[in-house]
């Protein structure tokens, strides 16, 4: 039994020795991990560093995964009607049934037509609709232009450089925290103020490109042209003769009226003369 004793007590020392080898040496690759993780983190004073073009690309893969189409889609429209205050009542019913609005309105009254202008704001979804109401029904269509522009990728880009500088303006802030001299407070916070600025240019770019996707824009114009009334198409030959006489007289009056403005230069006529012919006189003599 002694003799089974001293070989398993010596198996036992050589496996705890085994066995805190290998525990030192997790330790050791942990602490190596830890040392590698400080080393990729950035000092307190030390401004971040930019990503890398792998992480571009990843962040705008994925960011052009998660932002749909944008598309901007507007039109112009020119209509000949019978009526404009009719035509009007229309259109207003049609807008109505696609919840869109007049966001500006011009009317111009001439002897020759009339036109009515109007700007039209609308959803993106009823555009289509709204278009093909104010087509059919409402009377001749002279004109239709339709255009469309995908902003997808600016829309995208200004997304990706956003979340880029909203990525800085943190770390920037958490520099703030531990900076430990008046300098280095100074130009971390005119960091700051940069960031903050560009952010809010960028925010509001995508802010305008969101409503002009999601608002489309129709420019409408009602034209109406004037028919020559009845009462001045069957003007007889007698009174067109009396109207002639008529102006006439009043075409001699306004001449006479403007000789007599000139009564001035006639008072000096007689005078030119007088003095003219006492110097042919005295160069006779």
């Amino acid at each position: 039994m002694k003799n089974l004793i001293l070989p398993l007590f010596c198996l036992l020392l050589i496996h705890c020795s085994k066995s805190d080898g290998v525990v030192q040496h997790e330790a050791k690759a942990d602490l190596m991990e830890v040392l590698q993780e400080d080393k990729n983190i950035p000092s307190e004073n030390e401004p971040p560093p930019p990503p890398s073009q792998e992480q571009k690309r990843e962040n705008s893969s994925k960011r052009s995964d998660t932002i749909s189409k944008k598309i901007i889609k507007n039109g112009d429209m020119r209509i000949q009607v019978g009526d404009i205050k009719k035509s009007q009542g229309q259109v207003n019913e049609i807008l109505k049934k696609n919840k869109a609005y007049i966001q500006t309105e011009n009317f111009r009254n001439s002897d020759v037509d009339e036109n009515l202008d109007l700007t039209i704001r609308l959803p993106h979804k009823s555009f289509d609709a709204l278009i093909n109401s104010l087509s059919s029904g409402m009377g001749s269509v002279l004109s239709k232009n339709i255009s469309s522009e995908d902003v997808t990728e600016e829309y995208t880009d200004v997304s990706i450089k956003l979340a880029n500088k909203k990525i800085y303006l943190e770390k920037y802030r958490d520099l703030l925290k531990g900076a430990s001299t008046t300098k280095d407070m100074l130009e971390i916070q005119e960091k700051i103020r940069g960031l903050e600025d560009e952010i809010d240019v960028a925010e509001g770019k995508l802010r305008f490109i969101d409503d002009r996707v999601n608002y489309s824009t129709l420019n409408l114009s009602l034209y109406k042209e004037k028919v020559r009334s009845s009462t001045t198409s069957q003007i007889g030959f007698g009174s067109r003769f009396g109207d002639s006489i008529t102006q006439g007289w009043n075409s001699f009056i306004s001449f006479i009226l403007g000789l007599i403005s000139f009564w001035p230069f006639f008072l000096t006529i007689p005078l030119i003369i007088f003095l003219w012919r006492k110097w042919k006189g005295r160069r006779k003599k």
